[in-house]
């Protein structure tokens, strides 16, 4: 068999369910700002979890995270890339991340947003140096999840100042 690397993944690799979960149920084939439009499918499903105890939430992202290494290292070897833009499972994790313990309301959902984008696109030491050094599924995984440890703590940093006022 032949491998052949897929440039633009389209409806073919949605077909696949390991694909559709890497692709973000196909947000990470937008044409432009495929990252920013798979955090938004984290968005959505944050607003499904919200209301779950911290300790089930933190679970259920691990839960999340652990076959996501897996998950996104397959479809990373059919695209032929390490971390192909369209893979955006990474940041539907790493949004779900920034939202641990987060104040409720829509202000903080777009905090959150806008942090875990700033944190992802950015990456401050050592989330640069952890997405050009680890590779594979866990490399695509580890720099999202730091960048939302990172806008997690800065959300909680803000909430603070906000309310220490």
């Amino acid at each position: 068999m032949i491998f052949m690397p897929i440039k633009n993944p389209g409806l073919q690799e949605l077909k696949n369910p390991v694909h559709l979960l890497a692709l973000g149920f196909g947000a990470g084939c937008a044409p432009k700002l495929p990252g920013t439009a798979g955090t938004l499918v984290g968005v959505l499903l944050y607003l499904l979890l919200q209301h779950l105890p911290v300790l089930y939430y933190t679970g259920l992202l691990i839960i999340l995270f652990i076959p996501g290494i897996w998950i996104c290292g397959r479809t990373a070897r059919a695209l032929g890339v390490d971390d192909h833009p369209a893979i955006v499972y990474d940041e539907i994790v790493g949004y779900l991340v920034t939202m641990i313990m987060a104040p409720s309301g829509w202000p903080w959902i777009v905090s959150g947003f806008l942090l875990f984008r700033l944190f992802d696109i950015w990456k401050p030491w050592p989330i640069r140096w952890l997405d050009r050094k680890v590779t594979g599924g866990f490399g695509v995984m580890l720099d999202d999840l730091v960048a939302g440890l990172f806008a997690l703590v800065a959300l909680q940093l803000i909430h603070q100042m906000v309310y220490s006022l």
